[in-house]
């Protein structure tokens, strides 16, 4: 199993998961490029550029740890990276597991993605201003669970340790993304995990990738927020290992 994770963290992002299956699974857990412990100097703004880029890493990580049939859970932005990466690498991915995913953002005719066009511009505006002010504000939000300020606080901090101007790119490279296309390339077995009060992927978003993933499984979580691998692990470790019995 290879876990994957959002904009802004790190592999840390999987530790209250991850370990579950580790009885059973080989678990693969990494930094994308930029983030993290990764090495800053290998990130290319230009492969770097489309999440595209990001897939082809996956891809060279999973021929250089010689991977078949493997299970990847992808986090956010990285749900969409899978996706790509399955279509590249069928050999090497076997299955997916879209934690949050959202194919587009932006609202557009006859699509809901949570976002007007407008509403994206102000929002890379300010992060590319003022990241650390940007985080502190965002994070919160994106985390839910008010009523557990330490969640936010967390994610904050993970923003913030993050390189501004690589933080920046991969915002644009995210939320200006269109895969909606991508999801019809899915050949794999596929759970959708969509979240309540989730500000970054909405309930129609998930309900929209699930139909357009062929045969793929959806699972409206009880938990509230983007980021379930924190705030409910266990609801999020039980909905996969249903998905993969």
């Amino acid at each position: 199993m290879v876990f994957a994770h959002g904009f802004g963290c790190d592999q840390t992002m999987w530790r209250l998961v991850a370990p579950a299956f580790e009885a059973d699974h080989r678990v693969v857990l990494f930094d994308h490029v930029g983030f993290g412990g990764s090495d800053l100097s290998a990130h290319d703004p230009e492969r770097h550029g489309s999440l595209g880029g990001y897939a082809d890493d996956v891809v060279e990580l999973c021929r250089a740890l010689e991977l078949t049939d493997a299970v990847f859970v992808g986090h956010s932005v990285s749900a969409m990276i899978g996706v790509l990466a399955a279509a590249r690498a069928p050999e090497a991915i076997g299955a997916l597991v879209l934690v949050g995913p959202s194919p587009r953002y932006i609202d557009d005719d006859g699509y809901v993605g949570g976002f007007g066009a407008q509403d994206i511009e102000e929002l890379l505006a300010s992060l590319e201003s003022n990241f650390l002010g940007w985080s502190s504000a965002m994070a919160p939000a994106i985390m839910g669970n008010g009523d557990r300020p330490e969640l936010g606080e967390e994610l904050t901090a993970s923003f913030c340790r993050t390189d501004p101007a690589i933080a920046a790119q991969f915002a644009r490279t995210t939320f200006l993304s269109d895969n909606r296309e991508d999801l019809d390339t899915v050949r794999v077995p596929t759970l959708v995990l969509q979240c309540s009060d989730d500000v970054i992927a909405p309930d129609a978003v998930g309900a929209y990738v699930h139909d357009r993933i062929p045969g793929s499984v959806l699972v409206r979580m009880e938990a509230k927020g983007h980021c379930p691998n924190l705030s409910a692990p266990q609801e999020t470790t039980a909905a996969i290992r249903a998905f993969l019995a």
